[in-house]
């Protein structure tokens, strides 16, 4: 049975969320639990690749070419496991998925909302 940890400090930055993260991530894989890391971002930028690093800092470069936040780096020196364009999820990146579905008809003409459709 799969298990769930989040982690959230509502939208302060810097209080150490993704190093604690990273951490808790590794003590739980030392303890033989399958770990798997993932962020997700309320922005509605698809990524941080665009985003004025003043703002919201460096970006991480994952193997599969994806910028992301760079909390992924981390995830990935702690657990040993490579980071990918999936482990980053964006409001922005939700949206466009969304709307890419709409334009390509898949819901049929109905008219797409909030709920049901995100």
């Amino acid at each position: 049975m799969a298990r769930y940890v989040f982690i959230t400090g509502g939208v302060v930055s810097s209080l150490g969320k993704g190093l604690a993260s990273a951490a808790l991530g590794a003590l739980l894989q030392a303890r033989g639990f399958k770990v798997r890391l993932r962020k997700l971002d309320p922005y509605l930028n698809v990524d941080p690749g665009t985003m004025s690093p003043y703002q919201h800092g460096e970006v991480f470069v994952t193997d599969d070419g994806a910028e992301t936040d760079l909390d992924l780096g981390h995830y990935e020196r702690f657990i040993g496991t490579p980071a990918s364009k999936q482990d980053n999820i964006t409001t922005g990146r939700i949206y466009q998925e969304i709307i890419a579905k709409e334009r390509r008809g898949d819901y049929l003409g109905a008219t797409v909302q909030v709920i049901p459709h995100v």
